[in-house]
């Protein structure tokens, strides 16, 4: 079963910067796939980036120029650094992996990220 640690959440004010890190362990095939999703209240869950294994990042429109996705594949983890950071950023932010594309992720417990004054 996998097991995730995600971390870096918290309260910052408008224009601030956090950075988000993810680390899975336990996954039974390669993780080829990586990224984060993010879900506020009243919201469906949408796309925020994604990494595949040796490929270019992906960027949901929102946040392009703002946020940079990374991965450690040693480690297995995912990090997103989040700049310049809006109150419509306010979500919880799920990780995820799956072994590519084609498959449904698997997801992280979330963790809170808010934006306000």
């Amino acid at each position: 079963q996998v097991q995730f640690v995600e971390s870096g959440g918290g309260l910052v004010q408008p224009g601030g910067s956090l950075r988000l890190s993810c680390a899975a362990s336990g996954s039974s095939y390669s993780i080829n796939d990586m990224g984060w999703y993010r879900q506020a209240p009243g919201n469906q869950r949408e796309f925020v980036a994604g990494i595949i294994r040796g490929g270019i990042p992906n960027y949901a429109d929102s946040v392009k120029g703002r946020f940079t996705i990374s991965r450690d594949n040693a480690k297995n983890t995912v990090y997103l650094q989040m700049n310049s950071l809006k109150p419509e950023d306010t979500a919880v932010y799920y990780c995820y992996i799956r072994p590519s594309l084609l498959y449904t992720p698997t997801w992280g417990q979330g963790t809170q990220v808010t934006v306000s004054s």
